[in-house]
């Protein structure tokens, strides 16, 4: 009678499994839109903030650690860390240099698998003008279907107006799209709101970000850019 017990609750156990599994792998097939935003998601930026730090201190008898240090301390209350450091210490922002940013090592090929995979590529990001000929100049536009940037609608992240366009764009609804960012306050939180499932990429600073609400709370959190391939198989 024992044996019999533990063996009917095993297969209860192992229903219940299947049927978990069963969810999670259609809440990935119903999917039809990736979102990605770029800076420090798709494209490393890391440089781009360094060359503005050192520009910034530049005549200052500020150090680059002790700008960095604060930084660090900003980005870690979820503030945009270099543009409170500057408002700290008094300095301006200096322009950005363009010619600092790199793909991610796995950009390309997460983009071309992830096309290969029958997803649609798009992007939702905070950019100056010229978005798509960047992407086209790091040969990874030949990938992307759609491109919506700030400079180019007039609207910026976290504002919900510029994921809704994108999916009107893409003719597709919240629940069938992923959005895939490194900010929890740009990427996360706003996509979550709206119904879009989402994968906190943590490179950059956003390794010192902590949600602070359910919506901040990512569906995946992951560490390096090719991981998004073990969630979306």
């Amino acid at each position: 009678m024992f044996l019999a017990s533990l063996h009917d609750a095993e297969i209860s156990l192992l229903g219940i499994l299947s049927i978990i599994s069963k969810l999670c792998k259609n809440v990935v097939n119903n999917i039809k839109w990736i979102f990605y935003d770029i800076g420090l998601t798709l494209i490393d930026e890391t440089e781009c903030y360094n060359h503005r730090i050192r520009d910034a201190i530049a005549g200052t008898d500020i150090t680059f650690e002790e700008f960095n240090e604060k930084r660090i301390f900003f980005a870690k209350q979820n503030l945009k860390g270099d543009i409170e450091a500057l408002k700290f210490f008094g300095l301006t922002k200096t322009p950005w240099h363009f010619e600092d940013e790199r793909p991610y090592e796995k950009a390309e090929a997460v983009l071309h698998a992830l096309c290969e995979r029958g997803y649609s590529i798009g992007v939702i990001a905070n950019q100056a003008l010229g978005t798509e000929k960047r992407l086209e100049s790091w040969e990874l536009m030949k990938y992307i279907k759609l491109v919506v940037a700030s400079a180019e609608e007039g609207v910026a992240k976290p504002d919900s107006e510029i994921f809704l366009r994108a999916l009107k764009r893409a003719d597709c609804l919240p629940e069938n799209a992923f959005m895939i960012g490194d900010r929890i306050d740009n990427d996360i939180e706003p996509a979550k709101m709206l119904g879009m499932k989402t994968i906190w990429v943590r490179q950059g600073f956003s390794i010192f970000q902590q949600p602070m609400n359910e919506y901040q709370k990512a569906d995946y959190i992951i560490d390096r850019l090719k991981d998004v391939l073990e969630v979306l198989k």
